[in-house]
């Protein structure tokens, strides 16, 4: 299902429904339509938001971790955005976290699906290997633990990506910044209530580092997947919308369906 792209000032967004903020973060090859499956479902229950993150749109010197933390940061102020329930995927998840640990008071809740962080797989020392259509495919398929959830769709999309140089300089500071901003330490200041949701069959950021986030999260809970890899609410939907039903039904003016 598609869905109209919202904009104000320079935000684009996906916005869907009424009820408690529900925000989502894609990661660094992702987009919104990586949540259709979540839109779909609690559009009905919750104000879903999906905004279109600048991951390759921003200058250089702010194409960081900390960079997407402040643009998202003025995204929730400009829709004027309180009490939200976060969501993030893979790099998603990683912003969620760097824009939490500084403005808590906007979050009521935490939602960790395969992210980084803590540690992550690259997609190779040679990645983004520009020009070999295989190779790429190959890596995009193994983000996944069915390789047909890599649509030729999302291939040409990642293909094309990693055919632009400067995104490929861009990619590559991101991927830089995710790693020298290494959560580990600070991880037990986050207090709110946490879902982490992983994959059993992740290979970028394998089951022992949601274990790891469920250490270090005090109040967190973990949960896994069976055939699943990295994007759990796009590989599997149906399961994930179940998980995350059952979180959100805690919040006792959170009006969820059954």
């Amino acid at each position: 299902m598609s869905y109209q792209i919202r904009e104000v000032k320079k935000y684009h967004f996906i916005e869907e429904g009424v009820g408690q903020p529900l925000v989502l973060l894609h990661g660094l090859f992702g987009n919104l339509a990586n949540f259709s499956g979540v839109i779909e479902h609690f559009r009905h229950s919750h104000r879903v938001i999906v905004p279109q993150m600048p991951l390759l749109d921003m200058d250089l010197l702010h194409t960081s971790v900390g960079g997407l933390a402040k643009y998202l940061h003025k995204f929730l102020e400009t829709l004027e955005l309180r009490d939200v329930h976060l969501m993030g995927n893979s790099l998603g998840g990683h912003v969620a976290l760097v824009y939490l640990l500084k403005h808590t008071d906007r979050v009521r809740s935490l939602i960790l699906t395969g992210s980084s962080g803590l540690f992550e797989n690259g997609m190779g020392d040679s990645y983004p290997k520009r020009g070999d259509y295989e190779y790429i495919k190959k890596k995009t398929e193994q983000t996944f633990y069915d390789p047909a959830t890599a649509t030729k769709e999302l291939v040409d999309e990642v293909f094309s990506i990693t055919n632009n140089r400067l995104k490929v300089i861009k990619i590559i500071a991101l991927a830089k910044s995710a790693i020298r901003n290494n959560l580990g330490d600070e991880l037990s200041k986050i207090q709110l209530p946490t879902l982490l949701v992983w994959g059993n069959n992740d290979t970028i950021t394998p089951p022992f580092v949601g274990q790891e986030f469920n250490r270090l999260i005090p109040n967190s809970e973990l949960y896994f997947i069976d055939k699943c890899g990295h994007a759990p609410m796009m590989e599997v939907p149906g399961e994930f919308n179940v998980i995350l039903e059952k979180f959100l039904k805690k919040f006792p003016d959170t009006v969820v369906s059954i």
